[in-house]
């Protein structure tokens, strides 16, 4: 193919080719000269141009034409263009040919095209010639067969657009041909007439002036027998023309139209159809409807199109005038004369509503509408009390009113409130006062209306459920007040299944009261006795949608209504029988049919409750009924009952479809009757086929129905044309559905259609639990039937019988049931057969289907192959379409559920036989069939079918070259099979070989084929196949031609484009969002409502997001915006912020200047109602709520995102910086940007965007709290937006705001007290106010509150008020935690928490005690559902009985912060009672009385009390702590574990953990398993630090009792104690039950983890931790220093023989520690370790154990092993440590164990190697060390003084000969002076003046002459000086010893007076310079330096 890249087609390649091959070579160089022809043409223009007539004359298919003439009109256009005319020359004579072969065809079709893009790309060049080409043309029409009149059609419109007003010669003869083309019997000549007639109009007046009666009449005339393409075409044509009525482009006379006359002009085809006058007045003699559905649905959307185009702005100012004229359409006579036509035109006129309401008016606009509509049924109301005649009329226009009114509502939600608060139009009276209307459908229609408001607003549905009760109870007497308002109350009831806050249990209470009323007084008076029955039963079906929780009250009720409905026995059947009449039937079968229907209902809603008792009380009452005698029932009494029995088998039908079969197995035979009566019965109502075999299709088969019904915007109003007679559904069809579980109004069949299709599904579910015998006889039955008839009943019971049985394989596949032998297996084939063959082409798909799973259930491989030999055999033979493409599907249908095609044989011939149909151009039918299963054969073939791939992408293509535009269905099937080629070819796609390029260019050309086309489907099919090409290949996708495309057709008016744009956006968007947008902008082309170059196509995105309804797309969209934003959001900040800003403000209410701080008043006032200019300012108009709150949602993963990426985003002074350096962008500079948004949506009339604004407000708070404020140190950058921030939060604690959106709120005030951004009482007393306030409102309780939501919501907010007063109380904790932290450092100057405090003091006392409720409250709901009778019957605190399972998720989340303040305010009280009962505080459940009586008799004691308290706080605790569910549980560990230590820092609940040794035990256990498994540091510190406190509670209680034991014995010594302790006298600790052995544990635990070296089996093993080096962290250090400060305590508090048991292991573990640390294999941190080690030590080596009588000798013993493995392991690198653990063991041992030899030898052989030393460092601590010693106890000091005293004395007389040159040498000299002054002092006085003797000489030999001090280094220096301090301070003291000294040695007393000398003139120069420097300060000083 790189031979066809050239300017001129390279002929002798393209000769060389084959034919079809020579197709694709031809369309490859023009697609390719087509790129090309913008360059410079001229020397090449002639070859060009007959290369371009050759190719004209040699026959070239569709796409290829096409490509054609566009190419040659760029040739002229971009060249000389005078030889033009020769080539329109040329193609006239080719249109004027009289050649009518077939093969010719295609040159005239060419010719056609040409002619049309030349005179559009020339246009007025080629002027001359115009009026002979378009003779010519329109001759040629009138003998061309359909391909020629469309292309002739679409010609002349390419001719009108080029040539303009020029054209306007030729109109009059273009409009008479195209009139006649506008109703062809071809589909596709009508569409290219109207776009030939659409482009027409641009200039030719007369269509919409003097023609456009007529014109109009046409159009109707076309949309009778039209499909959905021609309804779009030739709405849109008509709504255009109607459109330049009103506002004309050029004024045309005087006088204009009115919207009357237009709407006066659609209003006559809608009522009287496109006919003439005689035939519509025929028809109106003869009584019959003139008027198709299809003429109503193309008005309908011609309405809409004309409406759409006039705008939105146009639609405000006269919504009034056309919604009054819509109505006279569903008020006239003719359009309702019969009940389908009625439900048809009301379903006309609620679309043209929806669409343009809904989609073109902003939401101030909307409201406006909606009190319009409001007056509108006001007018309505008073027709009621006129003749019958108009109430007929007013139903229809009610309905329609109400409806649009509740879609209205709800679309609107919250943000309609102030049209409730609008009492000028009273708009819940007006709707409710329809309740009483004499028409079911309008009383239904208020009674959905009532629905959505309770949906939108739901504080509403508590409301209106009281009102609609109280007004049943009054007008119980009147039947339509009845059945009104329990119509209203059921669908009110129905809306709590969607509102998240639901509803109160008390109102299912009045309900069930209510509905047992009506059933009990429904006999008193026979005129209401169906209305009540119908009411009651109604009620009780509604109320079971409340769920388990509430049902399960009112059971036994349900139950005994359900009893008294039914006959109890056999002879009260026939008592029934014998006196009924047909009123009396009529009333029992519709309460019978009632009952039924609230079984199934409590079925489907309340399964938890279904016993076995009741599901038998259900089929019996079922079974005891006239089951048998229906039918004759219905003969004896007719018509009168009919409708009744058959509503009545409906409802059984239903209830026994959700039973299980086995339940009523034995009464299989009666209702079988039933069913096959109902199915093949002579009196059966042909079901509408799309309500019932879709869903039995298989989904991608019903592609070949054309677009379904869920795949056009229009579903709404296309699915009346495939409604079958009914006309679709409609509410009062079926009253019971209105409590059902749906967003949209549901439209129930009538009550026939609904009953056939509830017999198929039933027969489903029993048909597989049938005798094999059963079966056989029923499907051979089935067969007859089929073969018995003829002609329609023939085609209904066929379609009914195949129905149920392919629902029948479906149920044994779902549940893998057999479905028996041969004798089934025959008629059930047949059954297949037949319908396989069948006319209706959805019949064939779904018997297609039923195949597939009769193979499935089958299961046997020679069922399959004799399948699929008889379909082979009958393509071969069979010459008729409906055969051929029946067994066509059935290839690949019966190896759809098998895994898939697994024979390469079968695969081969299945390939042949599909190529041979999809090539059969005389039946495009069976070519689309055969492609369509041709793409499942592919997928189902997988990687076997590779080796066709070549041969079926050079078919594919083949026939995408050839099919004409005509075929539409062939090229969407095309292509399906090539998006299934590439699937099937996948990363292979990628390759370079020559076959692979050749596989991927005709994917690249069949793409630009189908992007081509006419089609939207086609469209649609080439993006989804360049989608998948990307996926697989994506360097050879150009997405510079690609995303223009898609943009393009971005705001398409098909859904299925739109849908398959957005699918390939979000794929690219994955990848290259960055160049996707790129490509967007450059696109100069603007879109409808928003421009790309304006907002990008983010922005176009969000618009279209806005108008979308379709969820699935709303989703792509979403997901699409998401996919850019993580591309881009951070390299374009301001551009992704100002875009979501431009979305937040694009309502029609405008926040200018500085943000508003308080609320609005009435945003909504009249005077704005439909005359108010659009406000908004941005690029984006009136987006609603949803959009908005998507936009919010925007910017919280914006913030997200950036917190991954630079720290400057969160920095002002580091992006103040960088923005200095660089040309970034970074999010706290658009700060204010993020608050204004946040405060915006947070004071919204929206709920959902107050919610989605507070959101953002907590996540902004989160992440900015902390971000200091550059120009202002000491302060943050939030401090500056305080009133923003409160006045963001203060609605939100209106007492109108929802709980959902005050709850969010106080997280948000308690985030912003503790973040700290506000110091300043005053600035934080606002927002504390509001958190006050919701204080207040939850004193009140739930007891006094207005009952508007359900009990739950009450205890989401009573919760989220605690945890916010919670989260404040642990963050002023943690403040002066940090305070008294920092002043034991430095001085500080008042805590940062202490003005918190004062504003939570005053709360704290009523705070304190609804903790401790809400933390009873949560212990309660924690216990296993063993206990769940130990929960009191009438709830907690703060939840009820009822509403258990709703409470206990928000009470999750908040009782870790609630148990955490709670503690920490036991701490803060110790426990003591205060006064805690304020006089405000009205609760029925007290914290401490524990659930149980509060009675005088059983009030509690204070120690009660507190152990309540204590044991409350230790269980939650200990419960959660035992199985903390998952990793994101962190927070709530951390807060258990922070509770639990400041509850242990009280001295009383540590003196009753040291009390229970059990207690503490189990939490050991649980603080133990907790720390193996959470690997989190500051939870294992935490860990630890609770050990601690364990371990202390226990030493303090084991001292009190030694010390009670000697207060009591009188004893006077230690020895004496009782033993006390663990071990008692046998030392044993038993595991699971010692309090030391489990701190042993793990203590361990904590110290192998970290220093793996300590257990002898890890440093053993090869594979161990043994040679390596575990370097530990800081962190890893406190642990260790933890654990071990722990196993020091655990001595104390054992028994002398426990303490033995223990000392072994903790002296192995300190020891183990210290020589891992001093041989440094713990990393650089050991520092941290060794302070902690040894203070350890020394609390071992002091422990009071080591000194009791029983246990000093073996204390002694393990102590001098101890010393012994100390002295062994001195060969390390940090000798210092060593030397100082040494010192430790000799001042702190006793001398028991230091005193033996040979340790004590060692021990002073260790030092005197120390004093060798050549370390400085370490001669220094050994020094340090000996003063400690020499200072030590006698036994331990002599034997040292004696040893190393000369040493000593020795060492300083050498330094006096070698001065220290460095500070580490200096200090080394003066310690050794300190040791030698503490030897001195040692000794005794006898002896001290011979020692001064000694000192004093080596004192002043360290000074310095006067010469050599003013030379000498530093440290020198140093040393005089400390010398000459020392010998001035001792020489005083021994003044004798000092003057026979200077008496004796006069060379030393020169020395010293020359020293003494020296350091005198030196003070004396300092002196004066002091003096000089204070006369030059200031006098005055600053008391504080602002420095």
């Amino acid at each position: 193919m790189e031979q066809a890249h050239s300017l001129l087609l390279n002929e002798e390649a393209c000769n060389q080719l084959q034919e079809h091959q020579r197709a694709k070579f031809v369309i490859e160089w023009l697609r390719f000269l087509k790129k090309l022809l913008p360059a410079d043409v001229k020397q090449n223009q002639k070859r060009l141009v007959e290369q371009l007539t050759a190719v004209l004359t040699s026959s070239p298919g569709p796409p290829t034409r096409l490509l054609l003439a566009q190419c040659l009109a760029l040739v002229y256009r971009v060249g000389d263009s005078l030889t033009s005319s020769l080539t329109v020359d040329r193609c006239n004579d080719i249109i004027r040919s009289k050649d009518d072969s077939p093969s010719f065809l295609p040159t005239r079709l060419a010719a056609v095209a040409c002619l049309g893009v030349l005179y559009e790309q020339l246009g007025r060049l080629l002027i001359s010639s115009f009026k002979e080409t378009m003779a010519n043309l329109l001759k040629a029409m009138k003998s061309a067969e359909s391909q020629g009149r469309c292309e002739i059609m679409l010609c002349i419109e390419r001719i009108l657009k080029g040539l303009g007003v020029s054209a306007v010669s030729c109109h009059r003869d273009i409009y008479k041909a195209a009139r006649t083309c506008l109703t062809d019997r071809s589909m596709a000549v009508r569409c290219a007439a109207t776009k030939c007639l659409l482009e027409l109009q641009r200039e030719a007046v007369f269509l919409w002036s003097t023609e456009l009666e007529n014109v109009a009449t046409l159009c109707f005339r076309a949309f009778e027998g039209s499909n959905y393409d021609v309804r779009v075409a030739i709405s849109k044509l008509l709504g255009t023309l109607l459109a330049s009525v009103l506002e004309p482009r050029q004024v045309i006379g005087s006088k204009r139209n009115s919207l009357e006359e237009v709407m006066e002009l659609l209003s006559s085809g809608f009522l009287r159809g496109g006919a003439g006058f005689l035939r519509a007045g025929g028809d109106m003699l003869k009584g019959t409807s003139s008027v198709s559905r299809d003429v109503r649905v193309g008005i309908t959307q011609t309405c809409v199109v004309f409406v759409s185009i006039l705008g939105g702005a146009w639609l405000e100012n006269h919504f009034s005038c056309l919604v009054s004229l819509l109505m006279v359409w569903v008020s006239h006579a003719r359009a309702t004369q019969y009940p389908a036509d009625a439900v048809s035109c009301r379903c006309c006129v609620s679309f043209i509503l929806r669409a343009t309401l809904g989609t073109l008016l902003g939401e101030k606009a909307q409201i406006a509408a909606a009190k319009e509509i409001c007056q509108l049924i006001s007018k309505q109301k008073r027709v009621t009390r006129v003749s019958p005649a108009d109430v007929a009329a007013s139903q229809h226009v009610l309905v329609c009113a109400l409806l649009e009114l509740g879609s209205l509502l709800q679309d609107l939600s919250s943000t309609a409130a102030p049209l409730l608060q609008d009492t000028s139009i009273g708009m819940l009276d007006t709707v409710i006062s329809v309740l009483l209307h004499p028409s079911a459908s309008a009383r239904l229609a208020a009674a959905w209306c009532l629905r959505c408001v309770a949906l939108g607003m739901p504080a509403q549905g508590a409301v209106l459920l009281d009102r609609c009760a109280e007004r049943l109870n009054a007008l119980k007497s009147c039947p339509e007040a009845v059945a009104g308002y329990s119509a209203a109350i059921a669908a009110l009831l129905g809306a709590v299944q969607l509102c998240p806050l639901g509803v109160s249990h008390s109102k299912g209470k009045m309900v069930m009261t209510l509905a047992e009323d009506l059933l009990r007084s429904a006999t008193q008076n026979s005129r209401i006795s169906i209305q009540r029955t119908q009411g009651g039963w109604l009620l009780l079906s509604a109320l079971s949608t409340l769920g388990p929780t509430v049902m399960e009250h009112h059971l036994p009720r349900l139950l005994l209504l359900w009893k008294c409905a039914f006959p109890l026995s056999v002879k009260d059947v026939e008592n029934e029988l014998r006196r009924g009449d047909s009123f009396t039937w009529q009333v029992t079968l519709e309460g019978r049919a009632g009952a039924l229907c609230a079984m199934k209902s409590l079925v489907v809603h309340c399964k938890d409750l279904l016993t076995d008792d009741i599901i038998r009380c259900c089929l019996t009452n079922i079974y005891g009924i006239t089951l048998f005698r229906l039918p004759s029932l219905v003969k004896s009494y007719g018509n009168q009952i009919k409708n009744a029995a058959t509503v009545f088998r409906l409802r059984v039908y239903e209830i026994l479809t959700v039973l299980q079969p086995k339940r009523y197995e034995g009464n299989f035979g009666t209702v079988l009757k039933l069913l096959l009566n109902d199915l093949t019965g002579p009196e059966i109502t042909a079901c509408a086929e799309l309500n019932l075999l879709p869903s039995l299709c298989y989904s991608q088969d019903l592609a070949l129905l054309g677009p379904g019904l869920h795949d056009v915007d229009q579903h709404y109003i296309e699915e009346q044309l495939h409604g079958g007679g009914s006309g679709g559904g409609t509410l009062e069809y079926d009253p019971f559905i209105i409590f059902e579980k749906q967003q949209e109004v549901p439209t129930p069949l009538p009550p026939a259609s609904a009953l056939t299709s509830a017999a198929v599904q039933l027969f489903g579910v029993i048909f597989p639990h049938l005798g094999i015998q059963q079966k056989a006889q029923i499907l051979e039955q089935f067969c007859e039937f089929v073969r018995q008839l003829k002609g329609a009943r023939q085609q209904t019971v066929q379609i009914h019988v195949a129905a149920a049985f392919c629902c029948t394989l479906k149920c044994l596949a779902s549940s893998r049931r057999e479905l028996g032998s041969e004798e089934v297996q025959r008629p059930a084939l047949s059954l297949l057969l037949g319908a396989l063959e069948g006319s209706n082409p959805l019949l064939r798909c779904m018997a297609a289907e039923g195949l597939a799973r009769l193979v499935q259930v089958l299961n046997d491989p020679n069922f399959t192959v004799s399948i699929t030999l008889m379909s082979f055999d009958k393509l071969k033979t069979a010459r008729d379409a409906i055969t051929r493409t029946g067994h066509a599907l059935a290839l690949s249908a019966v190896y759809r559920y098998l895994s898939g095609i697994s024979s390469p044989q079968y695969l081969s011939a299945c390939v042949g036989v599909l190529f041979t149909l999809s090539q059969d151009s005389t039946s495009p039918e069976v070519q689309m069939w055969a492609l369509h299963t041709l793409s499942m054969v592919v997928d189902l073939a997988g990687p076997l079918y590779h080796s066709h791939l070549e041969a079926s992408f050079n078919l594919v293509l083949r026939l995408l070259l050839s099919t004409p535009h005509t075929h539409v269905e062939v090229q969407q099937s095309l292509g399906r099979c090539l998006n299934a080629l590439i699937t099937s070819m996948g990363p292979d796609l990628q390759g370079e070989g020559a076959g692979v390029c050749a596989v991927r260019t005709s994917c690249l050309v069949g793409c630009a084929v189908m992007q081509d086309s006419q089609d939207c489907l086609v469209q649609a099919q080439a993006i989804s196949c360049l989608q998948q090409l990307h996926m697989f290949a994506p360097r050879f996708v150009n997405l510079a031609s690609l995303v223009p495309s898609l943009c393009i057709n971005l705001c398409s008016s098909y859904l299925s484009l739109r849908r398959a744009v957005v699918a390939c956006l979000r794929q690219l968007a994955q990848r290259e969002a960055v160049e996707v947008s790129e490509h967007a902008v450059a696109l100069v082309k603007e879109l409808p409502h928003v421009t790309i170059k304006e907002v990008g196509l983010e922005g176009a995105l969000f618009s279209l997001l806005d108008r979308e309804s379709d969820p699935h797309l709303c989703q792509d969209i979403q997901e699409t915006l998401v996919h850019m934003m993580s591309s881009s959001a951070e390299s374009n900040l301001a551009h992704w912020l100002k875009l979501c800003k431009d979305v937040l403000s694009s309502s029609n209410k405008v926040i200018s200047g500085q943000m508003q701080q308080e609320e609005d008043g009435d945003r909504y006032d009249d005077s704005s109602a439909f005359h108010a200019k659009s406000e908004s300012s941005g690029p984006f108009n009136n987006l609603r709520w949803s959009t908005r709150v998507f936009s919010m949602e925007c910017v919280c993963r914006i913030i997200a995102q950036c917190e991954n990426g630079d720290t400057a985003h969160f920095n002002m002074a580091l992006a103040q910086e960088q923005r200095l350096h660089e040309s970034a962008d970074f999010l706290v500079l658009h700060l204010a940007d993020l608050i204004r948004m946040a405060f915006m949506a947070a004071t919204d009339h929206s709920d959902q965007l107050r919610l989605a604004g507070l959101q953002t407000l907590l996540v902004i708070i989160r992440k900015f709290s902390n971000v200091p404020e550059p120009e202002f140190p000491g302060h943050v950058i939030l401090e500056q937006y305080q009133a923003n921030v409160g006045a963001a939060l203060r609605p939100a604690f209106h007492v109108d705001a929802p709980p959902n959106v005050t709850a969010k709120a106080c997280q948000v005030c308690s985030a912003w007290i503790a973040s700290g951004v506000i110091s300043d009482l005053r600035d934080l007393r606002r927002v504390h106010q509001l958190l006050a306030s919701s204080l207040a409102k939850v004193q009140v309780g739930r007891e006094v509150s207005s009952q508007l939501y359900n009990e739950s919501t009450f205890t989401m907010e009573t919760l989220a008020v605690l945890k916010a007063w919670a989260e404040v109380l642990n963050t002023i904790a943690q403040l002066l935690k940090q305070y008294l932290y920092q002043s034991d450092e430095a001085g500080t100057a008042s805590p940062a928490g202490a003005g918190l405090l004062k504003l939570v003091q005053t709360d704290l006392a009523t705070l304190s005690r609804l903790w401790l409720a809400a933390l009873q409250d949560h212990a309660l709901l924690t216990l296993p559902s063993q206990y769940s009778s130990q929960l009191p019957s009438t709830g907690g605190s703060f939840y009820t009985a009822e509403t258990v399972e709703q409470a206990r998720p928000h009470y999750y989340s908040a009782w870790a912060t609630i148990l955490h303040a709670t503690a920490l305010w036991l701490n803060s009280t110790g426990f003591i009672m205060v006064d805690e009962g304020p006089a405000n505080l009205s609760r029925p459940v007290t914290p401490t009385s524990m659930g149980q009586s509060t009675s005088l008799s059983s009030v509690k004691s204070p120690e009660d009390v507190y152990t309540d308290r204590l044991h409350l706080i230790l269980g939650i605790s200990v419960e959660f702590l035992c199985s903390p569910h998952s990793g994101d549980q962190m927070e709530n560990i951390d807060s258990c574990l922070q509770a639990l230590q400041a509850l242990l820092e009280v001295p009383w609940p540590r003196s009753k953990m040291g009390n229970d040794q059990a207690l503490s035990v189990e939490l050991l256990s649980v603080l133990h398993r907790l720390i193996v498994t959470r690997e989190s540091p500051n939870i294992q510190l935490a860990v630890l630090e609770l050990v601690r406190q364990i371990v202390c509670a226990a030493q303090e209680h084991v001292k009190e009792k030694r010390h009670s034991a000697e207060v009591d014995d009188g004893a006077a010594e230690k020895e004496t104690v009782p033993e006390f302790g663990e071990g008692r006298d046998t030392g044993g600790l038993v595991p699971g039950k010692s309090l030391v052995f489990g701190a042993l544990e793990l203590c361990l635990c904590t110290l192998v983890r970290k220093l793996p070296q300590l257990s002898p089996k890890l440093a053993g093993s090869p594979m161990g931790w043994g040679g390596h080096t575990c370097s530990l962290s800081s962190t890893d250090c406190r642990l260790v220093t933890s654990a071990l400060a722990i196993l020091s305590e655990l001595p104390s508090i054992c028994s002398p023989e426990g303490s033995v048991s223990v000392l072994p292991t903790v002296l192995y573990l300190l020891l183990g520690v210290l020589r891992e640390a001093v041989k440094g294999s713990v990393g650089a941190e050991s520092g941290q370790l060794v302070p902690g080690i040894l203070q350890a030590l020394r609390t071992v080596l002091t422990s009071p154990m080591s000194r009791a009588e029983k246990s000093r000798g073996a204390w002694a013993e393990l102590l001098r092993c101890a010393l012994h493995t100390l002295l062994e392991s001195w060969h390390t690198v940090d000798e210092v440590t060593m030397l100082t653990s040494l010192t430790i063991f000799l001042l702190y041992a006793s001398a028991e164990v230091t005193t033996v030899e040979p340790l004590q030898t060692c021990c002073i052989q260790t030092f005197r190697a120390s004093l060798e030393s050549k370390d400085p460092v370490v001669l220094s601590r050994s020094y340090q060390l000996l003063v400690s010693l020499f200072q030590g106890p006698a036994p331990v000091a002599r034997p040292f003084i004696l040893a190393l005293g000369g040493c000593l004395v020795s060492q300083l007389q050498e330094d006096e000969k070698s001065r220290p040159q460095g500070p580490a040498e200096l200090q080394a000299v003066q310690d050794a002076v300190r040791a030698l002054e503490a030897l001195v002092f040692a000794a005794e006085e006898t002896h001290r003046p011979q020692l001064v003797a000694v000192l004093l000489p080596i004192l002043i030999s360290l000074l310095l002459d006067e010469n050599a001090l003013a030379s000498a280094p530093a440290a020198s220096r140093s040393l005089h000086e400390s010398a000459l301090g020392d010998l001035m301070r001792i020489g005083p003291q021994h003044s004798a010893v000092f003057k026979a000294l200077m008496a004796s040695a006069p060379h030393m007393k020169a020395r010293l007076e020359a020293a003494v000398k020296g350091n005198q003139e030196s003070m004396n120069t300092k002196a004066q310079t002091t003096r000089v420097n204070s006369k030059n300060t200031p006098s005055i000083q600053l008391k504080i330096n602002f420095l």
